[in-house]
């Protein structure tokens, strides 16, 4: 077995296998604009060690993930876009929260660095390592060791932003600034339309470029919302500036489209739902950000 750091506990192999691949990333032969695009929550790599210390049957751990949202937009990859994808499933560890959003709670002894327990989202249980699914019930049948908060953001989380900033920083290089796509699916509901476009109210992205991505998908036939109930998380907080070289979106599916919410398995609209998505990308990608203000000024050049 592989054995982490500092003394600890031997690990599983499904553990070090996943802390040697956190993540991957899809590049495009070549890449064409200035878009990146990243799924935190599509990871469905369950170490046998996890499962067995949950209170969770396995399809129960899966309420978390935005199943196959991975799959779904993988055709930027052919857009001319990097794709970078968590492999890691968000019940381990959500990549989509600030490092600090930490439940004291869930760990025998104190955490070895500064945390915001108070945070709206660790209130809920939902902080970087979750204390429930996301229909409420529990995950953990006892505390954690707060060695393992520690390794958990320096195998998994870390390592994702790292790579997310790199993808970034290479585009602006290239292209001046950067648009961050962060991809996501959400449960189905009555009144959830089926593309939620989340700009954090106008405070990640130029409404501009807001817009012009809910008409991308809007022509491909999808209803589309702004912001509600998804105004968009941590990554785009971190990365997206209204007015600055790097534009953040949040783009949420409706799961009702392309999954069976229930056995989280794709249903028969699946890869229909995968096209129709492609191709309101290749409208995205594809569009004149000159018109909107975004005009390629590569900082080599410089």
């Amino acid at each position: 077995m592989a054995r982490l750091e500092a003394g600890q506990k031997d690990i599983d192999p499904d553990t070090a296998a996943l802390y040697a691949e956190p993540f991957t990333v899809t590049r495009p032969k070549t890449q064409t604009g200035p878009f990146v695009f990243a799924s935190p929550h599509s990871g469905r790599h369950y170490p046998a060690s996890f499962v067995a210390r949950s209170r969770l049957k396995p399809l129960a751990l899966r309420r978390s993930e935005d199943a196959f949202i991975d799959e779904i937009f993988a055709g930027v990859v052919e857009l001319g876009a990097p794709f970078l994808a968590a492999r890691f499933p968000r019940a381990f560890l959500d990549a989509n929260r600030a490092p600090s959003e930490f439940d004291n709670t869930m760990f025998a002894g104190a955490l070895p660095f500064a945390v915001d327990s108070q945070s709206p989202r660790v209130t809920a249980g939902l902080g970087v390592i979750p204390r429930v699914v996301r229909d409420g019930a529990e995950i953990y049948r006892e505390k954690l060791s707060p060695a393992e908060a520690e390794t958990r953001l320096a195998k998994l989380y870390r390592p994702y932003h790292d790579m997310l900033a790199k993808l970034i920083a290479e585009t602006r290089e290239t292209f001046g600034f950067a648009i961050l796509i962060d991809c996501h699916s959400m449960p189905s509901a009555a009144a959830v339309p089926d593309v939620i476009v989340g700009d954090r109210y106008g405070v990640s992205s130029m409404p501009l470029l807001t817009r012009l991505a809910e008409h991308a998908f809007e022509t491909h036939g999808f209803s589309v919302a702004r912001n509600t109930p998804y105004a968009g998380g941590h990554t785009t907080h971190m990365h997206g500036r209204r007015g600055g070289p790097v534009q953040a979106l949040q783009i949420e599916i409706n799961r009702a489209l392309y999954l069976d919410e229930e056995r989280i398995v794709p249903n028969a609209h699946f890869a229909s739902l995968r096209s129709r998505v492609s191709e309101a990308l290749r409208t995205l990608l594809s569009a004149d950000l000159s018109a909107i203000g975004l005009r390629a000024t590569p900082l080599a050049a410089e």
